[in-house]
This record gives C-alpha cells, sequence and structure tokens, in this order.
C-alpha cells in the first residue's frame, strides 16, 4: 500500500471536496491508503454516508485551521495542531507514509517542508513544478512557478534537471525538450542571469536543452518543460490561466446575443464542451514540490474534487517512479552554490 497524507482544511471548498476527491482515489488506485488530516469529529461526519474501504482510510485528528492571512513563520510556530502542520510531521516522522497533498496556504507548505522534510541531497532549492495542457494534446511544464522569486543561473539548471526527470519518469515524455523563459528566443537575450543560465543549461549533458522560450509560446507543444524563477513562473501560469478563462466568457456571452450563435453552438456542444475540459486547470491537478527528501504536492486553493484526485494521482506517480533517488544522482553530480 501506498500511504498518502491529505490536508483537509485550507481549500477554498473546504473538506467535503477533499473527501469526495479522496474517495475517488480510493476507488481509481487499488493500493492506495489515505490519511485525512483535520478535524476528526467534522472529518467522521462527512465520511458517514460515502462507501469506500473503511480499512484503507485512516484519520488524523488536528483541530487547527491556519488562516490563509496568517504568516507562514507563525504558522509552524503557533498551529502545531494544524492539519498541514501535524500532517508534514507525521510525513517526516512515519517512513510508512510516502506523500502529503495540501490545497492550503502556499507559503506555511514550503516553509514547513523545508524546514521538518527537509531538501534531497545536493538540491539548493525546491521547486514547484505544475502541469499544464499543450494545443496538440501534450502537457509542459514550468519550474518554478512560485517558491523561489530570487534565483541564480545554478538554481535554474536544477530546476532544469528535477522536471526533466519529472516529465520523463512520471509522465513518460521521451527526452523532455527544456526551454529557458526569457524576452526572446536568441541566445544573447536577457540579463546576465538568463544568458549565464543559457550557457549552464547548454552545457548539462543531461537535459535536451532547446533554447529559449517566449511566454506566447508556452501552450504550443514545442517544449516539455519551461524553466523560471518563481516570479515569473508565477506570473507566466496565472496570466495563461486567466487568459484562457476570460477567453471562454467571452465566446459565451457572444453566443448567447444572437440566435444564429445559439443555433451554431447547438450543434457544436460537443466541441465546446471538449474546449472548456480542455481549458480547465481542474483537470490537471496541483504543483509538485520538487528537490524536497519526500514527496510535496500543493494544490489549488479553489480545488474541487475532481482536482483533488489529480493531485493525489500526482503524489501516488511520484512515489510509484522512484523519481528521488534518481534527481538526487544527477544533481549530485555537478558544483553548486550553497545558499
Amino acid at each position: 500500500m501506498i500511504k498518502i497524507i491529505l490536508d483537509c482544511y485550507g481549500g477554498d471548498h473546504g473538506p467535503q471536496a477533499c473527501i469526495d476527491g479522496a474517495i475517488a482515489a480510493l476507488e481509481a488506485i487499488a493500493d492506495l491508503h489515505l490519511i485525512l488530516s483535520g478535524d476528526g469529529d467534522e472529518l467522521r461526519k462527512l465520511l458517514e454516508d460515502k462507501k469506500y474501504d473503511k480499512s484503507r482510510i485512516e484519520i488524523l485528528h488536528a483541530p487547527q485551521v491556519i488562516g490563509c492571512d496568517e504568516r507562514p513563520t507563525d504558522v509552524i510556530r503557533l498551529k502545531r495542531e494544524s492539519s498541514m502542520i501535524k500532517g508534514i510531521r507525521l510525513l517526516r516522522d512515519d517512513d510508512s507514509v510516502a506523500a502529503m497533498v495540501s490545497t492550503g496556504s502556499t507559503g506555511a507548505l514550503v516553509a514547513a517542508a523545508l524546514t521538518r522534510i527537509g531538501r534531497l541531497r545536493g538540491v539548493i532549492r525546491p521547486a514547484f513544478c505544475p502541469i499544464l495542457p499543450t494545443v496538440d494534446g501534450g502537457i509542459v511544464g514550468v519550474c518554478d512557478s512560485g517558491a523561489n522569486v530570487e534565483i541564480t543561473p545554478e538554481h535554474l539548471r536544477q530546476f532544469a534537471i528535477m522536471a526533466s526527470l519529472y516529465m520523463e519518469n512520471v509522465y513518460g515524455v521521451q527526452k523532455p525538450r527544456v526551454a529557458l523563459l526569457n524576452v526572446g528566443k536568441e541566445a544573447e537575450k536577457g540579463d546576465e542571469l538568463r544568458q549565464t543560465a543559457y550557457k549552464l543549461l547548454s552545457e548539462t549533458s543531461e537535459l535536451n536543452f532547446v533554447g529559449n522560450m517566449e511566454s506566447r509560446d508556452l501552450l504550443s507543444g514545442n517544449y516539455d518543460v519551461v524553466v523560471c524563477d518563481g516570479f515569473s513562473g508565477n506570473v507566466l501560469i496565472k496570466a495563461t490561466e486567466g487568459t484562457a478563462m476570460e477567453l471562454l466568457k467571452k465566446l459565451k456571452k457572444d453566443i448567447y446575443s444572437s440566435w444564429v450563435y445559439k443555433l451554431g453552438a447547438a450543434i457544436m456542444a460537443k466541441m465546446f464542451k471538449q474546449e472548456k475540459a480542455f481549458f480547465n486547470y481542474q483537470n490537471y491537478g496541483g504543483s509538485v514540490l520538487l528537490g524536497t527528501s519526500k514527496v510535496v504536492v500543493k494544490g489549488h486553493g479553489s480545488s474541487k474534487a475532481v482536482a483533488v484526485l489529480k493531485c493525489i494521482e500526482q503524489a501516488y506517480r511520484m512515489q510509484t517512479s522512484e523519481l528521488n533517488p534518481k534527481m538526487e544522482e544527477i544533481i549530485c553530480k555537478y558544483d553548486h552554490y550553497e545558499d
């Protein structure tokens, strides 16, 4: 059995979305065992009318809840009985527990993972790597998407190595095409950080580095991994998701503006449904925190049951692919700068 902790508090849709996602995950994965972290009485009540194998779920009672406006350092120090911090401690202390999924505070989760779980040998800083769909039916990983705002070229090389191995081992992408997010495709583009990183990535034999990528090409299908600092990556992800959502809203508004358009939409209803599913980030899970000694997955704060299911599946695949030892082996081949 693969044991995974699910932090059931902190998301916009409360513990109900986590309970529904957990039940779906148990149905989808035969050798999965879930530990639900949160208020025990409330979680048991939500489970009462559910049909599931009771031997594959246990509850970690954690009565405290972390607010979205609380400082990460205060959370670690003062909210020791919260669902997130208690879950992180169990992940650290119990060798039989493989991973943890949370839709709670990003800052608190990163801080807790770094201080309580620790990094893989050789990793300077762990990084988030969310997955987005591409127009040719593939996927692309963006690393980093928010964990590290200030970075060095060596950080970017490590992000590239970790994300490339992630895409290859977890998603089966052969020789992932790695690109560096920049203001132009030419090798000499960008500031000193980007230019130095370009040289490092080009010299890393384990990477299939294909050069710079401009943000407009993220979903083109020409890249499998995009590396960047956490600030730029976060802006890139949210701008892309936001643009897709607003375009869908405009399309819906325009359709209802004319009976002719409504008729056409009725004919193409199946296609519109497919497009909506394509743009819905709930279908792609969360962001794996690459580089920690145990698997940690951060889901969107607005995750519903299907997104929670996808996050659990990500954590499961991370563990069964035995990715961490492979990352350690390659990263430790290169000299790096300490923080």
